[in-house]
């Protein structure tokens, strides 16, 4: 594992005085105190993260002095997948981390490691791919719809899959795709895919013992860390692979791989990463959390504004090794607006990575409860719960009066403006319903069973495995 410098101690007094200075300016301005934050109650913090371009919130809070700026002291360490991560937050070793948004859910709900964890900040939209080997890619290339200039034409569904997939259960060989996690946006943004395509993704059967989640597959899903994707797709272990960048875009430079679509594509502007920590941590050390999640807020609008022009200088910081630690141009790749499908096939995609416009660092109930669906629609939860179950849950879990909390005093410190942010007042926690999916199914995260009788492949209603 590797860790960044820490801020050297010293740098106290410069907060200090930024802090006192804070206060004198909500005196002069009639600004309410109620935006103000008490001093942290631990100043020492060990986050953990993947190497993925999505880890960027925590990189430039570190480098940009953000975190710095709320008398936080913070080292970055890497960690080597996942689990290592949560089971770092749950017994102390971390103090919080970049998650996968599913992992404080399950964690809560007791599906794998069992412990209240929670949200209050979303790190981004967007971000993910799905990449094929280029033999898959060849087979399936003939089944895909073409664009006056003979490119193909995107999204590509994963209909244009399916008589790949038939062929090889024909031949009775066994189809195998990668995913990062069992409970992560990737599992379960890859089963959406096929299952849109008619493809089975299989089920889990938690009550039988089978967590394998390949009960009735047509595809073999399997965990593989992200940085090891495209090596385990070169030795021919998997045919595809869903994950984070630059994952999918090694698979381009190295010539191993064709990403045939984006998670945008999948799910327009759908919530990726969150940071979590344990509810311990935020009723311990309350002060602490909201100025961790106003270095984190700005840092997300540091990563957006100006169109994005602060993302090549972002891109160099994650390229260091102890970040993400790939080329600046494989990075930069998707980083910057663009993704690269077949090698020289440069396609733009502006909000490819999205940190914080579109309100992309606000904790949503609802995005919860998409997270919560599918784990019901694929087996994790085993049972039918009503929809106030998916509701309280989502509760447990996301903690948008911590960000708001954040928001105010960023705003009262005239670091941002309340424009930036959503109306508290008014917000309910819930999106409005969302229609832009690849299958054209609308959700609505007030009505989960609802969404789930949508679907004619998984679990519904009182389905069991």
């Amino acid at each position: 594992m590797m860790s960044t410098h820490r801020v050297p101690a010293g740098a106290r007094g410069k907060f200090f005085w930024k802090l006192a200075c804070g206060v004198l300016a909500l005196a002069l301005t009639g600004t309410s105190a109620t935006a103000e934050v008490g001093e942290p109650e631990k100043e020492d913090l060990k986050f953990g993260f993947i190497k993925l371009t999505d880890m960027a919130p925590l990189a430039i809070a570190y480098e940009k002095g953000f975190f710095e700026d709320e008398g936080l002291y913070v080292q970055l360490e890497a960690q080597a997948n996942w689990k290592v991560l949560l089971d770092g937050v749950i017994d102390g070793q971390l103090d919080g981390a970049h998650m996968l948004a599913g992992q404080p859910l399950a964690a809560t709900i007791g599906f794998g490691t069992k412990a209240h964890v929670v949200t209050p900040f979303s790190m981004d939209l967007n971000g993910n791919g799905i990449t094929v080997s280029n033999e898959v890619w060849d087979q399936m290339k003939p089944h895909v719809p073409k664009m006056a200039d003979g490119r193909p034409q995107h999204p590509v569904k994963a209909d244009y899959l399916k008589p790949v997939v038939d062929e090889f259960k024909a031949q009775g060989k066994p189809f195998k795709m990668g995913m990062v996690f069992p409970v992560s946006t990737h599992n379960y943004e890859l089963r959406y895919w096929l299952a849109a395509g008619g493809i089975h993704p299989g089920l889990y059967a938690p009550e039988k013992g089978d967590i394998s989640g390949t009960v009735d597959a047509d595809v073999l899903l399997s965990v593989t860390p992200p940085p090891q994707m495209p090596a385990t797709l070169e030795a021919g272990t998997i045919y595809g692979y869903c994950v984070g960048e630059p994952w999918n875009q090694q698979a381009v430079f190295k010539g191993i791989g064709v990403p045939v679509i984006t998670d945008y594509q999948i799910w327009k502007d759908n919530p990726e990463k969150v940071f979590g920590l344990t509810r311990e941590f935020t009723e311990k050390y309350p002060n602490t959390t909201v100025r961790i999640v106003k270095a984190l807020i700005r840092a997300g609008k540091w990563l957006d504004e100006n169109n994005n022009a602060n993302r090549p200088e972002a891109v160099r910081i994650l390229a260091k090794p102890n970040y993400v630690g790939a080329d600046y141009d494989v990075i930069a790749n998707s980083m910057t607006g663009t993704f690269e499908y077949e090698k020289g096939d440069k396609r733009p995609v502006p909000d490819f990575n999205v940190f914080f416009r579109y309100h992309a660092t606000y904790p949503y109930y609802s995005d919860a409860v998409w997270y919560l669906s599918q784990m019901r629609r694929w087996g994790q939860i085993a049972e039918a719960k009503p929809d106030g179950w998916y509701h309280d849950m989502a509760k447990k879990v996301y903690r948008p009066d911590i960000y708001r909390q954040a928001a105010e005093s960023l705003v009262a410190e005239g670091q941002m403006k309340s424009s930036e942010f959503p109306d508290f007042d008014a917000e309910t926690g819930f999106r409005p319903p969302q229609t832009e999916f690849i299958d054209g199914i609308t959700f609505d995260g007030t009505r989960p069973n609802e969404y789930l009788e949508q679907f004619p492949i998984g679990l519904k209603g009182n389905d069991r495995v």
